[in-house]
C-alpha cells in the first residue's frame, strides 16, 4: 500500500505544529511514519490539537473525502461469555446488568438488520459472545447472512463471532460474509494484564486467517485501560502489521461488576490525539469511532469526524449510544455526508445517486463523564424497537 521509505522522530524531540503539516505531508507523498514519531505526536502538546488534528484531517480527506461510514450492531447473542477480558460486560463473571440472551432467530436478526439499514447504515455487524464459534454456530450464521444478502444484496456483511478454528473463516466468506472483525484490543506486551483466558497470538491468528479467507480484517484496539502511550503505539502498529483495513478505537466503557468498573483515564483532546496518531500510522484504512465515544469525546465527537471517517449508527452491544437522528445531526453539522451502500459496493457506477436515510426519534441522553454506561434496553433481544 506504501512505499517502505520510513521516517522517525525522537520520542524526546517536542514536535512543532509545522511539523505536524510536514510528517502529513510526507505520508501524502507515500512515506510510512515509524513508532518514534508516532510516539512523539501522541506526546505532543494537549495545546496544539487542533494543529495536529488538522494535519490529520489532510490524510483523512484525500483517502476518503467528506464522507462518513455509518455500521450497524445486531448482538445475536448477549452475554455468558467464558472468557475473563477485564474491560467486558459479557465476561465470565460479570456482575453488569445486561441483556442476556442466547441466539436470536434469523428472522429476528434480520429484521433488526433492516432497520440499521433504514437508518443509513451501508455495513452490518453480527456479533455473538463467547470465546468462538462451534461449526454448527458457523452454519447457523452461514444460513442468517444468506438470506439477508438474497434481501439487502448492498449491504455490507462483517461477522464477530470471536476466535475462528481452521475452516471456518472460509465458510463465512462463501455464504457472503465480507469482513471479520477480531480486535487486538490492546499491546502484546499489555495483553496479559486485561485477559488471562487466551493470549494475543489466538487474535493475530484469527486476523490473519480471515484475511486469508478473503474476508477484510477488520481489527482494533481500546484506549483508556490504563495503556501507556508506548503501548497504544505498539498496538496501532501491530494493526498496521495485519494490514487491518478497518481500525475500530474503542474509548473503555467501565461497567459496573467488571474489574474496570470506575477507571476513567481519557479526557477529550486526549481521545483526539489518539485518533489522529491512528490515522497517521494508517492513513488509508477505515478508522472508526466506535464504543465509548459519548462518554470520552463528548462534545468534541464532530471534532473526531475530521480525522476518522466511520461510526456506529445507534447502540452497542450492550449499552447505549447516542440516537441514531443526533448521529445524522452530527455528521451533516459538520459538513460531512452518509456514505451509502452504492459507494460501498466494489460495483458501484460513477452515476448511482448517493441516498440517505432520514433521521428517527431522538433518545435519552447517554451516559456522561464519570456515570455508569446506560445499560441496552431495546433492540436485539427485546420487544422495543432499536436505536436506528
Amino acid at each position: 500500500m506504501f512505499n517502505k521509505t520510513v521516517f522517525n522522530n525522537s520520542a524526546a524531540t517536542p514536535v512543532s505544529t509545522g511539523t505536524f503539516r510536514d510528517l502529513a505531508e510526507r505520508l501524502l507523498q507515500g512515506e510510512v511514519i515509524g513508532p518514534d514519531a508516532a510516539l512523539a505526536l501522541l506526546r505532543s502538546d494537549p495545546a496544539d490539537y487542533l494543529d495536529l488534528l488538522a494535519a490529520a484531517a489532510a490524510l483523512r480527506r484525500r483517502y476518503f473525502g467528506n464522507r462518513v461510514k455509518l455500521n450497524y450492531l445486531v448482538n445475536l447473542k448477549s452475554g455468558l461469555c467464558p472468557e475473563d477480558c477485564s474491560y467486558c460486560s459479557q465476561r465470565l463473571g460479570s456482575a453488569a446488568q445486561i441483556l442476556k440472551y442466547t441466539w436470536l432467530t434469523s428472522e429476528e436478526a434480520i429484521s433488526q438488520a433492516e432497520q440499521g439499514l433504514a437508518g443509513g447504515a451501508s455495513r452490518v455487524c453480527f456479533v455473538a459472545s463467547g470465546r468462538g464459534p462451534a461449526d454448527r454456530d458457523v452454519d447457523r450464521v452461514a444460513g442468517l447472512v444468506g438470506d439477508f444478502k438474497t434481501r439487502n444484496p448492498q449491504a455490507e456483511v462483517c461477522a464477530c463471532l470471536g476466535i475462528l478454528k481452521d475452516g471456518q473463516a472460509e465458510r463465512l466468506k462463501a455464504c457472503g460474509v465480507d469482513a471479520y472483525n477480531h480486535n487486538l484490543n490492546t499491546s502484546e506486551s499489555k495483553y496479559s494484564q486485561i485477559c488471562t483466558s487466551h493470549e494475543f497470538s489466538d487474535r493475530t491468528r484469527t486476523v490473519e486467517a480471515a484475511k486469508a479467507a478473503g474476508l477484510s480484517p477488520c481489527s482494533g484496539l481500546i484506549v483508556g485501560m490504563g495503556e501507556s502511550d508506548e503501548e497504544i503505539v505498539e498496538a496501532l502498529f501491530a494493526l498496521r502489521e495485519l494490514g487491518s483495513e478497518s481500525v475500530p478505537v474503542n474509548f473503555l466503557m467501565p461497567f459496573e461488576g467488571t474489574p474496570l468498573a470506575d477507571t476513567w483515564l481519557l479526557d477529550p483532546v486526549k481521545c483526539l490525539q489518539i485518533l489522529c496518531v491512528a490515522r497517521f500510522v494508517a492513513p488509508q484504512s477505515e478508522l472508526r469511532i466506535a464504543g465509548g465515544r459519548e462518554m470520552h469525546l463528548r462534545s468534541l465527537q464532530a471534532m473526531a469526524l475530521h480525522v476518522a471517517n466511520s461510526i456506529f449508527l445507534g447502540d452497542y452491544l450492550t449499552s447505549e449510544g447516542q440516537s441514531a437522528a443526533e448521529d445524522l445531526a452530527m455528521i451533516q453539522d459538520a459538513g460531512f455526508v452518509v456514505l451509502d451502500a452504492a459507494e460501498s459496493r466494489p460495483d458501484r457506477t460513477a452515476n448511482e445517486p448517493q441516498t440517505r436515510a432520514e433521521a428517527g426519534p431522538v433518545a435519552e441522553p447517554v451516559a456522561g463523564p464519570g456515570q455508569e454506561p446506560v445499560l441496552r434496553r431495546r433492540g436485539a433481544g427485546t420487544a422495543r424497537q432499536p436505536n436506528a
